[in-house]
């Protein structure tokens, strides 16, 4: 009977997930127009911090009782399954063509922070072959990071300030607004619905604790981000499409991982490796080189993204 209900919670979080993401892309896009801001920085800012809410969430709770597997997997995890399964699907759906603005400013931005966490990661796994640690000017630098992100989309804002190509809103501007907020604290309702039950589940299946971190957690956490994007890139709106993914990962290693650092201290961690920042950095790395190539996301650079992700949960799972 137990099993039975936390399927059927499941897929109601599912359900909910999908139609709340179709709604809240179509609000963001119609706020972006009355306030004669891009899609873009919408997506950066609206889109991305509202989908990072479940992962927020989660890092404080996991820190703060001294458990970093959970807070470093929501980050890794994300990181990796924000481009290479959720852009992977959404090009394999349609090809997401991207601005010469992004290739030049918000990708190299993505692109450097996700470096500077690889890099920091490295050293502290250097230092002790078995543990992996990160402590508060881990989580400093990666605050400092975030922030500069924050003031790049501020000076951006400013600058376009009466430069603005007029696109026709969907909903009114209180509409916009209520379905934003109505949306988001949906999407975070349905994330946790999902990533509890299928918890739940697979404890009564007696799955092994890391798995479950590393796939029902991570990929459930990530569901908001997976949904918005592919009926971002379905519907044509590729900046949201892509600029959700690069504010989500930007967020992610700045706030996600890097405030509860800063306040709660180290944490330490037995269980990633070398391999795992590899994937991260890769993941930024393919991003990047395949937007600046033609400015277009193909299906077949989808199909690679894909490939990655298989490749990476493949060697999480052998290990």
């Amino acid at each position: 009977m137990q099993v039975i209900k936390a399927i059927v919670l499941l897929l109601v979080g599912f359900v909910l997930i999908v139609k709340c993401s179709d709604i809240f892309v179509d609000a963001i896009s119609s706020i972006a127009s009355y306030c004669k801001m891009s899609k873009m920085m919408i997506a950066l800012t609206i889109g991305a911090f509202g989908t990072c809410a479940p992962e927020l969430a989660i890092s404080f709770s996991s820190i703060s009782s001294g458990n970093g597997d959970i807070a470093l997997a929501n980050v890794i995890g994300s990181c990796v399954i924000n481009i290479t399964l959720v852009i992977g699907m959404a090009c394999c759906i349609s090809p997401i063509k991207v601005k010469n603005e992004s290739i030049k400013k918000e990708l190299p931005i993505l692109l450097l922070v996700t470096t500077m966490f690889s890099l920091s990661s490295v050293l502290h796994k250097v230092e002790d072959s078995s543990i992996f640690v990160l402590g508060r000017l881990d989580g400093l630098l990666y605050v400092f990071l975030f922030c500069t992100f924050m003031f790049y989309i501020l000076s951006v804002i400013k600058a376009k300030k009466g430069v603005f190509e007029f696109f026709k809103p969907k909903y009114s501007l209180p509409k916009s607004l209520i379905y934003t907020v109505v949306c988001g604290v949906l999407i975070v309702v349905a994330s946790d619905l999902i990533v509890d039950n299928a918890v739940e589940l697979s404890s009564m299946l007696n799955i092994s604790t890391k798995i479950i971190t590393m796939t029902i957690v991570v990929i459930g956490t990530s569901l908001p981000e997976m949904t918005m994007t592919v009926i971002a890139a379905k519907k044509g709106e590729f900046d949201i499409a892509l600029g959700n993914i690069i504010g989500t990962n930007i967020f992610n290693i700045g706030i996600v991982l890097g405030l509860p650092l800063l306040i709660y201290g180290n944490i330490s961690s037995n269980h990633f490796s070398l391999i795992d920042m590899f994937f991260v950095l890769l993941s930024a790395v393919l991003l990047y080189v395949f937007s600046k190539n033609d400015r277009v996301l193909s299906r077949k650079e989808g199909a690679i993204f894909i490939i990655v992700f298989v490749i990476y949960y493949s060697y999480l799972f052998i290990v």
